[in-house]
């Protein structure tokens, strides 16, 4: 019997039930039932560009969490390292809704679910020999102290044994404050040797809250990332490491549903990371799986296989037959 090759990427976090709203959730009407979670968000992406990816996280022993495993499964994504909690606790839930434009308010229902009682214990074990990078978000230390201990033990393990590690910040304020981010991921750094983040994202790492871009990026850099991406949504992105900064514009789509963008993003990039890419190649990746992203609805739905990467290539109109 043939042993199953080792993932090119791990990742964890919480998955959760979605279900998003066609208007104003307090006006009623039909809901889509879906899955959406950062961390899966980008193994769904990768997947679809051919990378092996694994997931690792806890589910609740219900239907939503039966829903979540069997959508990254369809994906392709590895969850040999799952776990269906055997207590009480839930899958948990998210509601979106589109408020004004591409203006999108998000729900959260995950106190106290089976995603936010991932412990070290859950993931270490899916950092099987192979692996070349581990993907974390900061939306996962936010969850609970034993998450905290997870991101922080994968991290650490990851590094030693010269598995690269990104971390995409990611805040979010529902979750937790500024102060409180701060100092769960500062510690990260240690451990990190590529740092995804939005512009207001740069200060939550440092020491120095007030930094501006430039003295954000110097800081994390001089304390041992090697590369730190700045996403810019419509403006594109930037790549900053020793050797200097490299800027990439986004690509030009009509705007449909932004969440799940950066998502798209990170999944381009480490895809072209994975083929050994330079940093222009890798940013390009990256603005057009985010391209596809906000050109579609969903979190991970609209995403493109490898294949696909060449339609934005193509003149408006055209039809392949």
């Amino acid at each position: 019997m043939t042993t199953p090759a080792a993932p090119e990427v791990v990742t964890f976090g919480e998955t959760m039930a979605a279900l998003r709203a066609q208007g104003a959730l307090r006006l009623g009407g039909g809901l889509g039932l879906s899955v959406a979670g950062a961390e899966s968000n980008v193994a769904i992406g990768l997947a679809r560009l051919g990378h092996r990816v694994r997931w690792a996280g806890r589910v609740g022993a219900d239907e939503l969490g039966a829903l979540v495993l069997r959508t990254l499964r369809a994906e392709g994504v590895d969850i040999d390292h799952a776990v269906t909690d055997d207590t009480d606790r839930p899958t948990g839930l998210l509601l979106t809704e589109p408020r004004l434009g591409t203006l999108t308010r998000v729900s959260y229902y995950r106190a106290g679910s089976a995603g936010s009682a991932v412990s070290p214990a859950d993931v270490l074990p899916a950092l099987t020999p192979g692996t070349r990078i581990l993907h974390l978000t900061g939306i996962t230390p936010a969850l609970s102290r034993s998450a905290t201990e997870a991101v922080l033990a994968a991290a650490t393990t990851a590094r030693e044994a010269g598995i690269t590690v990104c971390l995409d910040v990611n805040y979010r304020s529902r979750l937790w404050s500024t102060d409180r981010a701060r100092t769960a991921l500062r510690p990260l750094l240690d451990h990190t040797d590529l740092l995804i983040a939005s512009e207001d994202e740069l200060p939550l790492v440092l020491e120095q809250p007030g930094a501006d871009e430039a003295e954000a990026v110097k800081g994390i850099l001089a304390a041992g990332v090697t590369e730190v991406v700045v996403k810019r949504g419509a403006r594109g992105a930037t790549s900053v490491t020793a050797d200097g900064a490299t800027d990439r514009a986004a690509r030009q789509v009509d705007a449909v549903d932004l969440v799940g963008a950066g998502d798209a993003f990170v999944a381009g990039y480490l895809s072209g990371l994975l083929d050994g890419a330079d940093v222009p190649a890798r940013l390009h990746r990256a603005v057009t799986t985010a391209a596809f992203a906000v050109a579609t609805r969903g979190d991970w739905e609209g995403l493109p296989t490898r294949d696909e990467l060449g339609l934005f290539d193509q003149p408006d109109g055209t039809t392949i037959r």
